[in-house]
């Protein structure tokens, strides 16, 4: 509103230069052509009001809907409302209705004909389960490594990560293949390395990825993986979040994101043996930094502060 009362004014001014000493001089003066002038002089009456900048949007345009188009509209809505529209419009055009979907379309939704979204229910979270002692839950997941990082472009590399939900400790495994094979493999290797710490795991959690489960395999669903036969065997629970919803998964998926930010950003690898002693680095520098939500701690001395020993 400031700036169009200054557009105002400025041109107030304008005009009143122009009518004291020509229109020429104020050409000259205020940097404005001739026709500027005389257009704003045709339509100034001495208000500052009339100086304002006029809407350019058309009152009607030659091809709008008809009144006849619109009453036939509302009437065959009103008789069908739960008609869709490429059937009404099917319909309209029996009764002698020409224009295409799109106007049609554009018209009904200026005439508020389609019915109002219905609101989403609002998410509310369940409250998060805390976890009582090393080894009572431990999240699994798989992270593809960008093929920038890996000098053979042939080779396809994979991390798959184990994070314990009390201490935060982590586990990594280089992995040149993503399949029920490696995830049984990367599960063993898992309870071995928390079992040399003291910590017996007795839970994870994974999504729901074919590495993993066959809960979305139409063919085999009841069949067990290798990865679940892994865990049943060591008598850990397999947990599985809910379809689509990582943030079920998210420590490790956050440690996923922290690894894409100070690893690959700038490592890459030759090999499978190159890429296995590089996460090695990765995985002690990650245990033996600090954490807030450990009170400033790092996962391996908060895990070592920790006397329960499960063995």
């Amino acid at each position: 509103m400031n700036r169009i009362t200054q557009d105002m004014r400025y041109r107030q001014s304008l005009m009143e230069y122009a009518k004291k000493h020509g229109v020429s001089r104020a050409s000259r003066k205020y940097n404005r052509s001739r026709s500027y002038i005389y257009f704003w002089s045709g339509r100034y009456d001495g208000t500052l009001g009339s100086l304002a900048c006029q809407p350019r949007t058309p009152h009607s345009h030659p091809n709008a809907h008809t009144p006849e188009e619109i009453k036939l509209l509302k009437d065959m809505r009103r008789r069908n409302p739960n008609l869709g529209m490429i059937e009404l419009w099917q319909r309209l055009r029996q009764r002698g209705y020409t224009r295409c979907p799109e106007s049609l379309y554009r018209t009904m939704r200026k005439l508020g004909m389609f019915p109002a979204k219905k609101a989403k229910p609002k998410y509310t979270p369940k409250p998060y389960q805390q976890m009582t002692h090393p080894g009572e839950r431990i999240q699994i997941d798989v992270k593809v490594v960008p093929r920038k990082c890996i000098a053979d472009p042939e080779l396809r590399l994979f991390q798959y990560t184990a994070i314990d939900e009390y201490s935060r400790m982590r586990f990594l495994g280089g992995y040149d293949e993503q399949s029920t094979y490696s995830s049984a493999d990367f599960l063993a290797r898992t309870i071995a390395f928390f079992a040399r710490r003291g910590v017996k795991v007795e839970c994870i959690q994974t999504d729901n990825g074919i590495e993993f489960t066959n809960r979305f395999n139409q063919g085999n669903r009841q069949r067990e993986t290798l990865f679940e036969q892994t865990a049943r065997e060591h008598g850990v629970r397999h947990k599985l979040i809910r379809p689509y919803t990582p943030r079920h998964n998210g420590k490790v998926e956050r440690s996923h994101r922290e690894d894409q930010k100070r690893f690959y950003s700038n490592h890459s690898f030759y090999d499978l043996a190159d890429f296995s002693a590089q996460l090695a680095g990765r995985q002690s520098r990650s245990n033996n930094t600090p954490m807030r939500p450990l009170r400033w701690a790092s996962p391996r001395h908060f895990l070592r502060a920790f006397t329960v020993q499960y063995i």
